[in-house]
Order: structure tokens, then sequence, then C-alpha cells
């Protein structure tokens, strides 16, 4: 009887063992159900998110996240290469660290453009930011930004005095006349000009569209990319709230909007300033060699601005066929 009490005590030992950690699907503290995932409080870098987690899309698909914000995409792969994240969201500027090897693209997301460069009211043209002082966020589409920027007009960056600041440092620094202009993005813009509404923007997305797309995505850090089971999963979450942004765009901006504690209308005019993609529209582009077209342009821009020694190939960290395949699942 004895020998049989202490059996069935083993056998409870190990049966709390495996169930350990709050692990909802009772694999243990490895369970690849787990899935820490960044965002930025914006439209393009929330709005799947915020979906996902009120159409209850995560435990549908047997998977517990734990969202964490990040103010840009290069320090989500940062905490990737790190160990402390899995998944997150970069906006095109940050597309050279899985061009590089740091991350795989496992979705593209939308078009951006929200990007500019912004000057004091007494810089008119590009040609007089010579000299001057200049905010911006390293690695980031604002970066990319001011670079094709002060091409257009003769200039590289030794010609200004450049600044690299966070995003949240360029917002006070510009509206306090620190700075006398900066790479940045809307929706940040938006709290730059409720302080210096005479503001220029000197260049914007749209002027370079012939030369390069500015496409946001979201990436796996490499160790999570290999676990291809779960990261299909994450790709079903991400393709039926693509889907369900796409047919209801109002609903969409409402739970970004609580989401990032922000008006429905600031919301929905950042959400104007990029292109969303559905999945329909993205298996086609995968298919076609659109994005590897738009990947490969971006490369050839991260050569030219120092970011990457040559450009890969895009197969080597866009993990299309997964995207894709994650539909038949």
């Amino acid at each position: 009887m004895k020998k049989l009490l202490a059996a069935l005590a083993a056998a409870s030992l190990l049966l709390v063992a495996a169930c350990g950690d709050g692990d909802p699907a009772g694999g243990g503290e490895k369970s690849s159900s787990r899935v820490t995932f960044g965002y930025i409080a914006d439209y393009n870098g929330t709005s799947l998110l915020a979906v996902a987690q009120d159409r209850k899309l995560w435990a549908k698909h047997g998977l517990a996240v734990t969202p964490k914000v990040f103010t840009n995409g290069p320090l989500q792969v940062t905490a990737m290469n790190a160990g402390d994240l899995d998944y997150g969201y970069i906006g095109p500027g940050a597309v050279w660290l899985p061009a590089s090897g740091k991350a795989k693209i496992v979705a593209l997301n939308s078009l951006g453009n929200a990007d500019r460069v912004i000057a004091q009211p007494q810089i008119t043209d590009l040609s007089r930011l010579r000299g001057k002082k200049v905010g911006v966020p390293e690695g980031t589409s604002g970066d990319m930004i001011l670079t094709l920027a002060l091409a257009k007009a003769g200039l590289t960056n030794t010609d200004i005095q450049r600044v690299p600041m966070d995003p949240a440092t360029i917002v006070s620094a510009f509206a306090a006349g620190r700075i006398d202009a900066a790479g940045i993005w809307y929706p940040l813009l938006d709290n730059i000009k409720a302080r210096k509404p005479d503001l220029v923007e000197l260049a914007r997305n749209d002027d370079f569209a012939a030369e390069v797309a500015f496409p946001t995505a979201f990436v796996a850090g490499n160790e999570a990319a290999r676990d291809t089971a779960r990261t299909t999963k994450v790709l079903q979450v991400l393709r039926e709230a693509m889907d369900y942004r796409a047919a209801h765009p109002d609903e969409t901006a409402a739970l970004v909007a609580a989401m990032n504690k922000q008006t429905v209308e600031a919301v929905k005019a950042d959400a104007a300033n990029s292109r969303m993609l559905d999945t329909r529209t993205l298996d086609g582009y995968t298919a076609d060699g659109t994005v590897t077209r738009w990947l490969t342009g971006m490369g050839d821009y991260f050569v030219g601005a120092g970011k990457l020694p040559a450009n890969p190939d895009p197969k080597s960290y866009y993990l299309g066929d997964l995207f894709t395949g994650a539909a038949a699942k």
C-alpha cells in the first residue's frame, strides 16, 4: 500500500510539472502556444493586433499572445536577437535588418505614405538643409525618407548635422526649435503640427514612388521562424485580421483607438496615410513577383545608403511560401 501511495504521489508531481507555469495548453514552459508580439502604437503597427484581440483569433488558433509596445522596428529586432521577443512589426526603413539576416519577414502589411522630411518655416527647399541640424531615428522609415530626400537635392548625410534621436525626442526637439529639420512620420507629425502649424513638409513617400516602395511588414526572430508550426498559426491569425480590417475599416479604427487610447478621428487620419493590404492582394503579389521587386528595390536603396554590403535575394529573408501556405491550413 505504501508503494502504491508513493507511486501516485510521484505521478501527481509529474502532472503538476507538466501543467505548470500557467501554460493554457498544458505544454510546459517551452510550449509553442506562447507568443510575444511587438507593435508600434499607430494604425499600421496596431490594427491587426487590435482586431486579433477583439475577435479572439489568438485563442481560435491555439495561441496565447503577450503584446509589447515599441517606438520603432529596430528596437524590436534587437529584442528578438536578445531572446525577448518572438514576432514584431517594422516599417520600411527597418527592412534592411531582415535583409541582413537578423530576422525573417513573415508577412507584409501595408504600403506606407506616412513619412515626411519636415523643416522649420524659414527652410523652404531641400537644398537649404545644408549645414542644418536634422533629427532622425536611425534605421527607420524616417531615416529612409531623409536619405532619399537628400540625394534628390544633391546632398548626403555629411552635408547636414545629422542628430540621431528617438521619435518622441524629435517631437519635442522640433517643437522647441532645437533642430532645424527631421525625418519623421504620422501620427507623430500631428503632434508636432499642433505646436508648429507653420512647419514645412519638404518631402514625402509619394515623391519617390517610381524608385522604391515603402512596405511595412511583420517579422519573426530567427529562432521563432524555425518553429514553422507556430509561425503558421501566427500567420493564420494575421491573415484573418487582414481581411477583417479590409471589410470593416470603421470598426478597426475604433479598436485601434481603444487599444492606443487615441481618438477615432486621429486613427482614421493616420490610416489614410497608408494603403492596407488584404490576403488576396498579398497572395497575388507574392505569386507574381511584385513583393520580390519591392524588396529588391529596397535592397538597392539600402546598399546605396550603406546599410547592406550587397543586395540579398529576398527569398532568403521573406517567407512568402509560408505566408501563402497558411491559407490552406
